[in-house]
């Protein structure tokens, strides 16, 4: 089992590209990936920049990572990410043959480690990796909560602001 405290240092990197993706108008997820004790790279949420539905935060990191990492490597790795990842994001993981798969907060919709489904840990698939969750989840869960709280409040628009949040024009 890999050491907690490496695995917050690994979730507070993903909680920054989370601040990113808030920061543009995103859905504030980030991810990580970390072979061992190193950062790979970090990416987040990109989906109405680029007007892809699939530049989920894992995704567009599992793409940044495949232009670093070989193929062995990749089975050495673990994937850090604020939300608990979707069953496009687990199929990539698993795609990738990711070690591990460690999240923020459960993600009661659409979450496919956990909450929805449990598609890391099915047999019958050809590659499984373990998953871990709930690291730093309040912190996580409060990123996205300012978000769809802003959302609900009107907000379709907004401009930076120091300390990573989105002042309401």
């Amino acid at each position: 089992m890999q050491d907690r405290s490496v695995d917050e240092r690994f979730m507070r990197i993903a909680l920054l590209e989370a601040n990113k993706a808030f920061d543009e108008g995103e859905i504030p997820v980030g991810a990580v990936i970390a072979l061992g004790d190193t950062m790979v790279v970090g990416a987040h949420n990109t989906k109405e920049r680029h007007g892809d539905p699939t530049a989920h935060a894992e995704i567009n990191a599992i793409r940044a990572a495949s232009l670093k990492l070989s193929k062995e490597e990749f089975t050495q790795c673990t994937l850090y990410v604020t939300l608990e990842p979707c069953v496009m994001c687990v199929g990539a993981a698993l795609q990738a043959r990711l070690k591990r798969v460690v999240f923020g907060t459960t993600d009661p919709r659409a979450g496919a480690c956990w909450s929805l489904y449990r598609i890391p840990e099915d047999k019958r698939l050809p590659w499984r990796c373990r998953v871990e969750g709930g690291v730093l989840a309040v912190e996580c869960k409060k990123i996205l909560n300012d978000f769809f709280g802003l959302l609900r409040s009107g907000w379709r628009g907004g401009r930076a602001v120091e300390g990573g949040r989105l002042e309401i024009d």
